[in-house]
């Protein structure tokens, strides 16, 4: 479709459907003026050319604090805030990429082929990364121009550059493959990208939770070949809103506070005579505490504690879900919360105790939901940055109230588990 048809089709209407699929139908509305924006924007860059749309979520753990690094188990879920992208196919092999506020990438796949310190962390990284990702997996891959717009806001732990990577494999795959390409290859492809091409040794949890959809449980005990298994709840027609609350916290200067959390465990796992906790067990840390004690210290013994456990609550979490018992899960999603809180302790850092935007919105969090069979935890990474709350769609409009009145207007996310992953639109 001619990008002026596209547009005037999706001013028309005919979209909304669609739409409300994605989205939900309380969205359609809004959703339809940024479409059409997006389309517009293409236009005025780009000119008439035929274009698709194309939609990759961001993502929510769900549960799993701070367990993939060490093989663990997570739970994790598409959320309806996603970038989108309108793209159009070439035949130079040129991928340009303009994302909205930002600077065109332009990357030539046929001579970008090699990783370069030069540009690790630079968004173009992550285009030549999975462009060679496609060559390297026996798939095909080409040019294409494309303009993007995200409403995965930066910072909250919704993991806003695992979609983009996504997002580059997915155009991808159904220019030059059909949409053949299964999402979670494409995860492991964007993972890849990551770390050979843009220099982060992230895990996979983020990439395979914006390109499968739904709930993922994923099995890390063997990190090349996680099991991965999609779970189709629909947390909506269960009656709840999964809610993400930004507490304003400053990320700055925590690179030390989350290199702790692998690094003690894996003290732990060292001690125990083995590269990381998965190859041990909670028993053998409890047998060897007094000497543990001495050469890693408490809190590393914590940690171990809360990795065991919260594996545990992630199979049983999953569990629940496949068996539609909303109550049991949400019992687990309190349980993780605590766990993190006292014994992963990563709600706030030491570095400055005066700060405690976690804590303290855990404290209103639990002050106006208790009793309502809400559920709630920290969310991400920790030390600052969000929460999340599991709320009752009849709680949903007083407890955005009270929290935006506390830490300010727009803290507050009300957000769906979309079903669909990585996807062309249309």
């Amino acid at each position: 479709m001619k990008t002026t048809e596209l547009l005037n089709y999706v001013k028309e209407n005919n979209l909304n459907e669609k739409l409300a699929d994605i989205y939900g139908e309380e969205n359609v509305e809004s959703q339809k003026e940024r479409y059409t924006e997006a389309i517009s924007d293409f236009l005025s860059i780009y000119g008439e050319r035929e274009v698709s749309i194309f939609s990759v979520p961001g993502r929510s753990e769900i549960s799993g604090n701070h367990t993939d690094h060490n093989h663990g188990k997570v739970l994790a879920g598409s959320i309806n805030l996603d970038i989108i992208a309108i793209a159009s196919k070439t035949d130079d092999g040129v991928i340009k990429i303009k994302s909205k506020g930002f600077d065109e990438d332009s990357i030539d796949t046929n001579t970008y082929t090699e990783p370069n310190e030069n540009d690790f962390f630079k968004s173009g990284a992550l285009i030549a990364g999975m462009a060679k990702a496609f060559t390297n997996g026996g798939y095909n891959k080409g040019g294409y121009i494309a303009y993007t717009t995200s409403n995965v806001f930066k910072g909250s732990g919704l993991s806003s550059s695992a979609a983009f990577e996504v997002m580059v494999g997915n155009i991808l795959n159904y220019f030059y493959n059909d949409g053949n390409v299964d999402n979670v290859e494409i995860a492991k492809m964007a993972q890849y990208s990551e770390n050979v091409f843009f220099g982060k040794p992230c895990g996979l949890m983020d990439q395979m939770a914006c390109a499968v959809g739904g709930f993922v449980y994923i099995d890390f005990e063997d990190t090349k070949n996680p099991k991965i298994e999609k779970i189709d709840f629909n947390l909506s027609g269960a009656g709840y809103a999964l809610c993400i609350v930004n507490t304003g916290g400053n990320h700055a200067d925590l690179n030390d506070d989350y290199a702790s959390v692998p690094a003690e465990m894996k003290a732990v796992a060292k001690e125990l005579g083995c590269e990381y906790l998965r190859q041990t067990c909670l028993g053998e840390v409890m047998a060897n505490i007094k000497e543990l004690r001495e050469k890693v210290g408490d809190r590393a013994i914590l940690r171990a504690y809360h990795f065991f456990n919260e594996n545990d609550r992630v199979s049983a979490q999953a569990s629940y879900l496949k068996e539609n018992d909303v109550e049991s899960f949400l019992e687990f999603v309190l349980k993780s919360g605590n766990s993190s809180f006292k014994f992963l302790q990563n709600v706030y850092t030491t570095k400055n105790v005066s700060e405690q935007g976690l804590s303290l919105a855990l404290a209103i969090t639990e002050n106006i939901l208790c009793d309502t069979g809400a559920a709630w935890r920290v969310h991400g990474g920790g030390f600052a940055g969000t929460i999340q709350a599991f709320v009752p769609f009849e709680q949903v409009s007083a407890y955005k109230e009270e929290i935006d009145s506390a830490l300010g207007d727009g803290a507050c996310h009300i957000l769906r588990i979309r079903p669909y992953g990585a996807i062309q639109v249309m």
